[in-house]
Formats: C-alpha cells, sequence, structure tokens
C-alpha cells in the first residue's frame, strides 16, 4: 500500500490530567485477629506530552503515569508449576510495542513490559519515564527509560528501567537484524543488565531463519562475557506456507544463570527442541474445506546439569478451516514431567515430586466471525499427572447492536487424583458489556468470578469524550470474597473498591 500526497507535520501535544478518588480496603489488626477497615482519598495531577522530532521519530514524556481507566487482568486457573503469563493491557506501552519485541517464538521474551509498574499483581506507582520511538535512516529506534516508586508493603525500593531497541531490514524487505540492551537498577544499586542480538531471514522460497542470542548479567552472578551459563539461544528454521510440505524446527538454550530482570521466563537452565512438521492440502471447489494440514507437533526439555529428560509433549494432530469460515484443531498428546519438587493446585492438592507420563487429546474450535455472534473453545481431556483431568474454556461474543457488545467466557477445571483421595475443581466466568450511548458517551463493564481464588471482581468504567484528546472517565471497581472461612479470622465480605474520576485535556501547540 502507497499513500501519495501526504503532508508532512510533526505534532506536539502535551496531555496533563488531574485524578480524584476513594478507596476502602482491608488489613488484619496488630493481633492479627480481625480486619480492619481502611479509608483513603487520592488526588492527584499527571501529564503525558508527545513531540514529534523528525517526521518518523516521536518523543513522549510522561510525568506520575496513571492507568487507572484500563481494564483489569483476565483471571487465570494454574494447572501448570510455572508462573501464568499475563499480556499487556496499558495504553501507553500497547503504542508501537512491537518496536520492543525480543521474543523467543513464544510468551517468553527478553523485554516484558509488566516488569514495569506492576509487582506480584500488585500496582507501583510510575513517577514517570520517556520513550523515543520511529526510524533514524534505515533503523527501527525504541528508547524507554522509566522510574519507579518505593513499596513498603511489598519490600520493594525505587528502580529505574531503561530498554533500548534497534532493528534494521537486511539483503530483502522480509529480513531484518536488530539487538536489545536493558537495565534495571535498584536505589540500593542492586542491578541486572542485558543485552540481545536477533534477526530474521528469508533464505529463499517460502524458507526463514530465526535467531536470538542473549546474556543477562545480575547482582552476585558469575557474569562471564560470551558464557553460556547466563546467556540464551534460538535459532529456528521455519517455511511457511499452507499447501505442500512446511515446518517449525526450533532448538534454544539457556544457562543457570540467564535471569532477565526485564524479561519473562517459565524456566531456567534448559536445552529445548521443537516444534511442528505438517503437510497442507487446498482442496478445491467442490470440497466444504478451504484448506487442512496434518502435522506432528511437540518439544522436549532437557535439564543442562544432567542431561536428563525434564518434559516432553509430542503428538499428530489435524487442523482445517471451512469455506463458512468454521476452525478447529484435533491433537492427541503423550506427555512427561518430571517433577524435582512438589508443587500445589490449592491449599488442599498437592502435586508431588516425581515422574509422571500421562495422555492428554485437545480440541480447539472457533464458529465463523462473518455473523453477529461468533465462539471460540477449547476442550481437554486424558491423564494428569498420576490422576485424570478434564478442562473446558468457551469464550463467546455477541453484536447486539451496533452500539452494544456482549463478551463472555465460562472455564471449567477439574484433575482427581483418587490414589491420594484430592481433587481440584475450579470455575472461572467473565462477562464484558460495551455501550456506546452515541459518539460521545461509552461505558464498559468487566465482571469477573474465580472459584479457585474465592472472589468476584467488577471494574466499570464510563467514558466522556466530547472531542479527539479530551476524556473523563469514571471508574468504579469492587471485590468480594465468596469463600471467606478459607483463611483464619474469617475474611471479609469485600475485598477492597474503589472510585476514580480521571479527567484529561490535551492542548496541541503545534
Amino acid at each position: 500500500v502507497v499513500l501519495e500526497g501526504l503532508a508532512r507535520h510533526r505534532p506536539f501535544y502535551v496531555a496533563p490530567y488531574v485524578l480524584a478518588g476513594y478507596g476502602r480496603s482491608f488489613e488484619l489488626d496488630e493481633a492479627g485477629t480481625a480486619y480492619v477497615a481502611e479509608d483513603r482519598f487520592v488526588h492527584e495531577p499527571g501529564l503525558d506530552a508527545k513531540y514529534g522530532l523528525t517526521n518518523n521519530l516521536t518523543l513522549d514524556l510522561t510525568v506520575n503515569t496513571d492507568f487507572a481507566q484500563v481494564e483489569a487482568d483476565d483471571e487465570q486457573v494454574n494447572l501448570t508449576r510455572f508462573s501464568l503469563f499475563f499480556p499487556e493491557k496499558r495504553p501507553f506501552f500497547l503504542e508501537r510495542a512491537s518496536v520492543f519485541d525480543f521474543n523467543y517464538g513464544d510468551e517468553t521474551a527478553l523485554f516484558y513490559s509488566r516488569r514495569i509498574g506492576i509487582q506480584e499483581g500488585e500496582l507501583v506507582r510510575i513517577y514517570g519515564g520517556v520513550r523515543l520511538i520511529g526510524r533514524i535512516g534505515g533503523w527501527d529506534v525504541g528508547l524507554l527509560d522509566m522510574q519507579t516508586a518505593p513499596v513498603a508493603d511489598l519490600d520493594l525500593l525505587s528502580e529505574n528501567f531503561g530498554v533500548l531497541r534497534l532493528r534494521r531490514q537486511v539483503f530483502n524487505r522480509d529480513s531484518w537484524i536488530g539487538g536489545m540492551a536493558t537495565s534495571r537498577i535498584g536505589a540500593d544499586g542492586a542491578d541486572n543488565v542485558a543485552y540481545g542480538l536477533d534477526g530474521k531471514v528469508r533464505l529463499f522460497g517460502d524458507d526463514y531463519l530465526l535467531w536470538n542470542w542473549a546474556q543477562t548479567f545480575a547482582e552476585g552472578g558469575t557474569n562471564r562475557a560470551f558464557s553460556l551459563d547466563n546467556a540464551k539461544l534460538r535459532i529456528d528454521w521455519q517455511r511457511r506456507t499452507i499447501e505442500g510440505l512446511g515446518y517449525d524446527l526450533d532448538f534454544s538454550r539457556a544457562g543457570s544463570e540467564y535471569e532477565p530482570g526485564m524479561g519473562f521466563e517459565y524456566r531456567s537452565d534448559f536445552t529445548r527442541f521443537g516444534n511442528r512438521v505438517l503437510y497442507g492440502w487446498l482442496p478445491g471447489e467442490t470440497s466444504w474445506l478451504l484448506r487442512h494440514r496434518l502435522f506432528l507437533e511437540g518439544h522436549l526439555y532437557l535439564r543442562n546439569a544432567d542431561g536428563a529428560v525434564e518434559s516432553y509433549q509430542i503428538g499428530p494432530g489435524w487442523q482445517f478451516d471451512t469455506k463458512s469460515g468454521f476452525y478447529a484443531n484435533i491433537n492427541p498428546l503423550a506427555c512427561y514431567e518430571d517433577v524435582p519438587e512438589e508443587f500445589s493446585l490449592s491449599d488442599e492438592v498437592v502435586i508431588p515430586a516425581g515422574r509422571y507420563r500421562f495422555f492428554d487429546l485437545r480440541f480447539t474450535f472457533t464458529t465463523p466471525r462473518t455473523g453477529r455472534y461468533y465462539v471460540e473453545g477449547q476442550v481437554d481431556a486424558g491423564s494428569f499427572y498420576d490422576g485424570r483431568r478434564f478442562s473446558i474454556g468457551a469464550e463467546p461474543r455477541v453484536d447486539v447492536s451496533s452500539g452494544l457488545e456482549l463478551g463472555g467466557f465460562y472455564g471449567f477445571d477439574r484433575a482427581v487424583f483418587p490414589a491420594r483421595g484430592q481433587k481440584f475443581v475450579a470455575h472461572i466466568g467473565r462477562l464484558r458489556v460495551l455501550a456506546m450511548l452515541n459518539t460521545k458517551i461509552s461505558a464498559a463493564a468487566f465482571v469477573q468470578y474465580n472459584s479457585a481464588a474465592g472472589e468476584v471482581t467488577a471494574n466499570v468504567r464510563i467514558r466522556y469524550n466530547p472531542r479527539e484528546g479530551v476524556d473523563l472517565y469514571l471508574v468504579y471497581d469492587d471485590g468480594l470474597n465468596t469463600d471467606r472461612m478459607r483463611e483464619v479470622p474469617a475474611l471479609p465480605r469485600s475485598r477492597g473498591r474503589t472510585v476514580l474520576v480521571k479527567y484529561t485535556y490535551t492542548f496541541r501547540l503545534r
């Protein structure tokens, strides 16, 4: 796509905001025998500014950064021994986020923006920061530096987060090379620094080679340059095709001291092989299928310390799309897990240390999106460690009218372990409502239920947007404990609530 006749413009916007609100939370008293309500009132200003340095290079400044209007995170149930991944929802970090992308083919990455301003699921005040993003010559450039406040309750000091990203097209328009450097420095001088090099090269036809190399240097580590102990390497050879033979052959290795302080990792000290070999067909005009493929996929994780198998999954599958827009994927998997130490699914259910072989049948589908409603879903069933499991999730969406959208999710997980007399059952429900009353006023509500956490949460946002750059938000957050007796003393009925009003006015200075 080529756009012609465009006038050049370098904008300069300044958008101050004011925020006021009330919040109530419940904390244990000094004796630890009861919960006491604590009320707090907030009123504070902040500012965001955007300045076009050149036609394709923008400088952003933020002071007392606030995300009061951002939707709450989706509730999840964790059936693994690894951390959960939550996607970024804050607009400041989502804007042109692809420039800062340094991933290893999945959620793991050298830079994970939720490390800034979020700690153990709690928001951390951001004093402010700067971001420079755009293009200089043939280079894509991203520079970010932000400072967070200390949090006494989390025993967290003020920290500085810095990221520099460079990327350049080489050889052809489908190939590039890049680099990244990150730093996380605490007020006490503790630091975590990393650098990485990555790239994608179109070798020939549909064949691509992707690679990443990164090293981290953390407080207390050996921090040897070019050592594999504090490094992660990934090489991925892909043939991207929907017809004929395709593949995605991935190798990665992370050392025992590889610890990206601004990144996200599920595991440490491993060697991995994966991902998929497939063959696809385009059946033709007379078939109800648009395309389909058979594949064999899986992964193998080895512990670097002794070369033993830590995990594997492998199995065949069939994936297809119909001409009406229906999509489905059927995939049986043979699984193995070597659990070095026990981990908990809940307070009552524990997976003991040991070696487990089990089988999983996975089915995912999406109905056609051409109508006013569609559904995405997944079913998992089979053995699970030393027990068995059944999980189902369905996510419908309905466009009731041009001004009303409804979305929902229901997830059910059941894992039973007869030999140990343990059972884990969890329900998650989500309801989203977006109502656009007119071109200036909209309302969004997001209500969730998580039986594993024993809570109901609600996030309601009303927005008045009379013109571009002017916003008035009314935000209400509330939470209820549905299982008050799971702790001693009994939890309060309310988990806490807040009501906030935020007004932003944007001045266009050029």
